[in-house]
């Protein structure tokens, strides 16, 4: 019985995150279809490549997209699984059908180019975070950029951002040098949105304290933050004492407490800070200090 319940559950959750991923395909076509392509600015990635050359052939957008995007769904699915190329298909078919239903539909916003790559890249990157953050992908450059991601230490959104500067070159010869400048702008700003998508709006963090009175700054941070903490025995490589490292999860609007508490009780206290994508499981829900 348990069995057939989970079964249900994963099946519910899968069909779920396949939803979530075909809205983050059609948003992120509402803003190709009514703020970038009708002010002659691109997308980057096999999106780009496919805006250039519905452009230059009079193809359709959605079927280009579908098209050269085909050997990168194989890449993903030998490379990272079966489960990342099926959610992929799922988004570029939708971004794909997305630019087909929308095709037609008014510019929302006309000649202001600021305004057009502002929240052009907003709506973009938005989408494809969503994408993304579900385990797909709207773009055969996204799944490149996360097999990427996988081997080497940077984020996807960086390796987004480093492969589409050779299709920003290539954008240029149809948009021209400012339609491309206008491009790469946009798609900056989206690969920023696909970061904060894609890691986690929480905007958690992590700070590691070793200090002299490791007691004091928990009792101190869970009577002002309503946040517990965890010990870690650690010895100095130089002078072999030991010491009790604290950890504590904190979410941005508490980093200026925090750091406060630790000047206050320690102004000599080693601090590291870490951004935290997600957190899960414990108790990290904040104590009600009130």
């Amino acid at each position: 019985m348990n069995k057939i319940k989970k079964h249900r559950s994963k099946t519910f959750k899968s069909i779920l995150r396949g939803l979530v991923i075909i809205i983050g395909g059609f948003i992120a076509a509402y803003g190709l279809e009514t703020v970038l392509i009708p002010n002659n600015v691109s997308d980057g990635g096999v999106t780009g490549l496919s805006i250039v050359g519905s452009k230059l052939f009079g193809l359709p957008l959605g079927a280009l997209i579908v098209i050269i995007n085909i050997p990168f769904i194989w890449l993903g699915y030998k490379q990272i699984g079966k489960s990342f190329a099926i959610y992929s298909v799922i988004g570029i078919a939708s971004l794909a059908a997305g630019t087909s239903l929308l095709h037609h539909t008014p510019a929302i916003i006309e000649g202001d180019t600021l305004l057009v790559t502002v929240v052009g890249g907003i709506i973009l990157g938005f989408g494809m975070g969503i994408a993304l953050r579900n385990g797909g992908a709207l773009d055969g450059i996204d799944m490149l950029a996360v097999l990427l991601s996988r081997k080497l230490p940077f984020g996807t959104s960086d390796f987004i951002l480093f492969l589409n500067l050779f299709v920003f070159i290539f954008v240029s010869t149809v948009f021209g040098l400012q339609g491309a400048i206008l491009s790469a702008i946009a798609y900056f700003i989206a690969s920023k949105v696909i970061h904060i998508v894609e890691e986690g709006l929480s905007g958690s963090k992590t700070f590691k304290i070793i200090t002299t009175q490791p007691e004091l700054m928990v009792e101190t941070i869970r009577d002002r933050l309503g946040r517990s903490a965890t010990y870690n025995e650690v010895y100095g490589g130089y002078s072999h004492e030991k010491f009790k490292e604290i950890t504590c999860v904190i979410n941005r609007l508490e980093e200026s407490k925090i750091k406060e508490i630790i000047h206050e009780i320690d102004d000599g206290a080693f601090v590291t800070v870490y951004d935290v994508a997600e957190v899960k499981g414990g108790n990290f829900r904040k104590n009600n200090i009130h």
